[in-house]
This record gives C-alpha cells, sequence and structure tokens, in this order.
C-alpha cells in the first residue's frame, strides 16, 4: 500500500558475502500508475491505503551463490539518479514541481502473499576442449 495516488517500488537483487560486502546483481522498477501498463491498460492512478499487486521485473541474469553467501532483496521506492524521482503526487509530470511524501507498507501474509522467483539453472558439466 501507500499513502500516495502515485509512487514508486524498486527491487534490488544483492548477494551479500560473508563479510558482509553486498553485492547488486540487478534491479527493477515499476511505478504505480503504469502497474497493468503491459497488459494494456492505461495509466491509473491508486487509492491511497488500498493494496495492489505489484509485479517487478529484475531481468535476466546469471550469479553463483557461494557457500556462505546470502541472497537479500531490497524493496524501496527511490533508486535517483538510476531512475528518474517519483514526485507522488499524481500530477502530470512536469506540471508543477509540488514533492509529496508516500509512506509505502508491504503486505505479506496469508491475504497478500508476497514472493520472489529465482530460477536455478543446474550447473553444466565442464569438459576439457579436444587437445590437438
Amino acid at each position: 500500500t501507500s499513502s500516495a495516488p502515485d509512487t514508486d517500488f524498486v527491487a534490488r537483487l544483492v548477494d551479500v558475502y560473508p563479510n558482509g560486502y553486498a553485492q547488486n546483481l540487478n534491479d527493477g522498477i515499476i511505478r504505480a500508475r503504469y502497474r497493468n501498463f503491459a497488459q494494456g491498460e492505461a495509466p491509473t492512478l491508486i487509492e491511497p491505503g488500498k493494496a495492489y499487486e505489484y509485479e517487478i521485473d529484475l531481468w535476466a541474469t546469471s550469479n553463483l551463490f557461494k557457500a556462505g553467501h546470502a541472497i537479500r532483496l531490497d524493496v524501496t521506492s527511490s533508486n535517483f539518479p538510476r531512475w528518474d524521482r517519483n514526485p507522488n503526487t499524481g500530477h502530470e509530470f512536469g506540471a508543477d514541481d509540488e514533492l509529496a511524501v508516500a509512506h509505502q507498507t508491504i503486505l505479506h501474509d496469508s491475504e497478500h502473499p508476497s514472493y520472489v522467483v529465482l530460477p536455478i539453472v543446474p550447473l553444466a558439466p565442464v569438459t576439457a576442449p579436444p587437445q590437438p
């Protein structure tokens, strides 16, 4: 949920090393008004406080998580300057300079399950190239 009529949700996949070093692997973003744009729907503002489903594409990547490493998912509402800022007002972009603070809640209960899909690709056997 969000306290604003429009906001962003950013997800970042992170490989956390045993010493605490965190390596960003990939990220993705969804702007609330465009949550159903891929299905051909027009941009639509959200009702503050109402639960919506957001699918954030982290794009294809590959990583071998070594023993002792942890998989972390960061969820935030900003990743400026990588992605442009969202004023959280619902106004047309560039129409004014008003900014609003948005408070987000990620729901994760039986009614609103949150999940991450991480496909696992088995390691292929390594074979030596043919010798001349």
